[in-house]
């Protein structure tokens, strides 16, 4: 009832939402006011506006549901014989082109093991890891936090990405200083903090051109094959567009920027026999089997 009032700010909405009647709906807040002894809405021309204590109540109530929600999930799975199902999680990226191939690897090697992904972690993989929303988080760079522990993946470029119209589309390479007056699209509104672009900015001069920040990389592939601008992604997520000839990719510098990726996970499941790590380890493991990380298998 508290979330159902959160997203729709009105009764009737929210009751037809709960498949209530809105008086039935209205008595049970006055019924939830009661018990907690405070008042958790007042009116303001038809709808209503949480108290302090209803958007207490408000943020609670997103976690349990969660919570409540995957403890379903974790249930079906089990009569399929799933034991454990372990919640990964992409920095940034939202590219799951390598999962269906791991997958097959881990059912073969854990098959009491599944995996759950929770892409609405993908903006903040470290937090959401520690908060227990997510067990693995896959990420780039170094990782130095108190009570994370980092499984190494793969190595992977980080490359400059255009039209195929663009005046470089045919280097193999660019240097940064050619980039400086690019239209760069970002990933994220802090530079610093955003990888590719973080590191080429600090390799280098700072981007004169125009820049502006789309939140999902698979946006800013199309904002890039259409002209709109450029952009610097992980190569493994840009590759499949790459070969289909939509964008042009270049390294960044003759010799490169390389990216280290890893699974992460928390220190205290980093144990023999514990589900999360096994997981971790046999992505590790596939990685380097495959010899190419989590770019497509190539013909």
């Amino acid at each position: 009832m508290i979330q159902a009032i959160a997203e729709t700010g009105r009764v009737t909405e929210a009751a037809e939402m709960l498949g209530l009647t809105p008086s039935a709906l209205s008595h049970r807040i006055r019924e939830a006011e009661r018990r907690l002894d405070v008042t958790l809405y007042t009116r303001l021309h038809k709808r209503l506006r949480m108290t302090p204590a209803a958007e207490h109540l408000a943020h609670v109530a997103g976690r349990v549901l969660a919570d409540m929600e995957r403890a379903e999930e974790d249930v079906w799975r089990t009569s399929r014989g799933v034991v454990h199902v372990v919640r990964i999680a992409i920095e940034a990226y939202s590219s799951y082109h390598w999962l269906p191939g791991f997958l097959n690897f881990l059912q073969n090697a854990a098959p009491d093991v599944d995996i759950q992904v929770m892409a609405g972690a993908s903006r903040e993989p470290l937090q959401s890891l520690s908060n227990r929303h997510i067990d693995l988080a896959i990420m780039s760079g170094e990782i130095a936090r108190p009570g994370a522990t980092a499984v190494p993946l793969f190595d992977d470029d980080q490359l400059f990405i255009m039209a195929p119209s663009h005046a470089l589309a045919d280097r193999d390479y660019v240097e940064v200083s050619e980039l400086s007056s690019e239209d760069l699209i970002t990933y994220s509104k802090t530079p610093g903090t955003d990888g590719e672009i973080g590191q080429m900015l600090r390799s280098g001069d700072s981007a004169k051109g125009r820049s502006v920040t789309v939140e999902l990389p698979e946006v800013i592939v199309e904002l890039v094959a259409a002209g709109q601008g450029t952009s610097i992604l992980a190569g493994w997520a840009i590759e499949t567009a790459v070969r289909a000839g939509r964008i042009r990719a270049a390294r960044v510098s003759r010799e490169g920027v390389v990216s280290s990726w890893s699974a992460v996970i928390r220190s205290e499941d980093n144990e023999p026999g514990n589900p999360i790590r096994t997981v971790a380890s046999l992505l590790s493991n596939w990685c380097s089997r495959t010899g190419q990380g989590f770019r497509p298998a190539t013909d």
